[in-house]
């Protein structure tokens, strides 16, 4: 049986970057080249465990969610719908980049809320909708809608995601889910690993598409775009 690829719009940090570097060691992965990568010195004995689940996608932070292409739609027309979409011009995000804790995991995040940033994340869903496969009784499931509110199952619903919107919370995942205890830890080591990079204004200019070819693999880029200004 042939599995079905997933697609993902996502922001990336250029592959030359520091910030590209920090995440991507982290997670011992590299999405650019689909590489693993050697953890860097002095992380917990368990770090492969602890980074299993974002290992999965590559350090990326989520504008469009992974779907499944919808029917008479391909890949090479999504790639010119990518490249489409950054070549219009906008207003592009500037933000403070801080490591801190989001529902449980580790990410960094905005230091304070951006509207641009929740302007491009918003057009993302939208605009790129029509690539998207329905949501199957399977993916609702698994979403887990008797835990969300009843605006993100309205926007699971419609847009095949529950955090789009004003539920948008933009983060790059550094951990999975940690105990209270541990997440303490791990926020205060991985801020002073963040604050030696020296990155205290990142602009969020570019997109990038990434591929999942079954469910056995990792997500990879096979597309990267500058945004337009």
């Amino acid at each position: 049986m042939t599995s079905t690829p997933r697609y993902a719009i996502y922001y990336a940090p250029s592959p030359d970057s520091t910030l590209h570097r920090f995440g991507s060691r982290l997670l011992g992965y590299d999405a650019v080249d689909s590489s693993d990568l050697p953890f860097p010195d002095g992380v917990a004995p368990d770090w492969r465990e602890v980074t299993e689940d974002p290992r999965k996608y590559g350090f990326h932070a989520t504008l469009k969610a992974p779907t499944a292409l919808a029917d008479g739609r391909n890949e090479i027309e999504l790639l010119e719908a990518c490249a489409a979409f950054a070549g219009r011009a906008r207003r592009i995000p500037v933000i403070a980049p801080v490591v801190d804790a989001i529902s449980g995991f580790i990410a960094v995040i905005p230091a304070s809320r951006s509207d641009d940033l929740q302007q491009l994340a918003a057009d993302c869903v939208t605009e790129f909708d029509a690539f998207r496969a329905p949501l199957t009784p399977a993916d609702r499931t698994r979403r887990k809608p008797e835990r969300l509110t009843a605006r993100q199952c309205d926007y699971l619903d419609q847009w095949g995601y529950p955090y789009v919107m004003e539920e948008f919370r933009f983060h790059m995942t550094l951990t999975g889910r940690l105990s209270d205890e541990r997440r303490g830890l791990i926020v205060a080591q991985l801020r002073e690993r963040f604050a030696a990079i020296d990155l205290t204004r990142l602009a969020i200019d570019r997109i990038a598409l990434f591929k999942q070819p079954d469910p056995a693999s990792r997500f990879r880029i096979i597309g990267s775009w500058p945004l337009r200004a």
